[in-house]
């Protein structure tokens, strides 16, 4: 069965899965989210002011900023901020 996008207003919702063997996170860990925002340099800022670690800060070319936080379980949640 195919099914249509999850289309919001600032974009498509993708659950994409990474191979099992992918060193892009944590080997012990079997999924991270990524949160799309609207200006990383201001998030980044407030996660700092509130005490929290921001690490794997990168830039892709043509698809934009990311950063990447911890949840208190290890888990990482990447920012992204699409190049505009």
């Amino acid at each position: 069965m195919e099914m249509a996008p999850w289309v919001t207003e600032s974009g498509v919702t993708v659950f994409s899965p990474f191979d099992a063997d992918t060193d892009y996170f944590a080997p012990d860990k079997t999924f991270m989210l990524n949160f799309r925002v609207a200006d990383l340099e201001a998030m980044i800022t407030q996660l700092k002011s509130a005490g929290i670690e921001i690490s794997h800060e990168s830039e892709m070319e043509g698809i934009g900023r990311f950063a990447r936080i911890h949840d208190p379980e290890g888990n990482a949640i990447e920012l992204w901020e699409p190049a505009s």
